[in-house]
């Protein structure tokens, strides 16, 4: 069984490129939980981020465990790129993948965590078949692409929907939410069955990014 706790992930998106060791330095200091990664391709979402190559770079500088969150155009073709770079959790999206039965199976092979994303027009019944098979499911809170956006309210719901089917039986998996996190949301989302929270602008654009993931996980 998965243990269930808080868990509190800062995503480098929304830290400073040009000092990235400082940013996990920061996140180290703040005692977060993993670092994660938003890979986008400028296909799945708009904009470009990052590559393997960072991810490597990342991998030398921490211990921490990488939460690579993939919002790529066919992710199979990329895993390996990310698991071979340090990746120790993979996270793709639904949307953008027909087979994900099949490269859920592909990165157990490769002793990696694995998870699916779904973004807020998603509804959890599309999981349905892949829930006895991931380790991890991250709800989008807000529609990827950018940070700093503000939660919407009624993705909540996926995250109560999500634990009742755990409860039930439907698997063991986390549950991981991203989009809209801080210490004033906090509260709502772990109360909805949250068992993981990417912090990004509310934590690297806080004046005191520790106090701020302090009063988040005590929320």
């Amino acid at each position: 069984m998965t243990e269930r706790k808080r868990r509190i992930a800062p995503s480098v998106l929304a830290a400073n490129f040009a000092e990235l060791g400082q940013a996990v330095s920061i996140a180290e200091k703040a005692g977060a939980d993993w670092l994660h990664l938003d890979v986008m391709d400028g296909n799945f979402v708009p904009p470009i981020t990052f590559g393997a190559q960072t991810v490597q770079a990342l991998r030398s500088l921490s211990s921490l465990p990488l939460d690579t969150h993939l919002m790529t155009v066919h992710p199979a073709q990329h895993i390996d790129a990310f698991i071979e770079a340090g990746s120790d959790r993979v996270t793709f999206h639904l949307e953008a993948e027909i087979h994900a039965h099949r490269l859920l199976g592909a990165l157990k092979e490769r002793k990696v965590a694995a998870g699916v994303a779904i973004v807020p027009s998603t509804p959890v019944s599309a999981l349905k078949e892949l829930l006895p098979y991931l380790d991890q499911v991250l709800v989008m809170t807000v529609n990827p692409g950018w940070g700093g956006q503000a939660m919407i309210p009624s993705t909540l719901k996926k995250i109560e929907e999500l634990a009742a089917l755990r409860t039930a039986g439907a698997g063991d998996y986390l549950i991981a939410m991203d989009g809209g996190f801080s210490p004033k949301t906090a509260s709502k989302i772990w109360e909805a069955g949250a068992d993981m929270a990417v912090m990004g602008s509310a934590f690297y654009g806080a004046e005191d990014p520790s106090k701020a993931m302090k009063e988040a996980r005590e929320a």
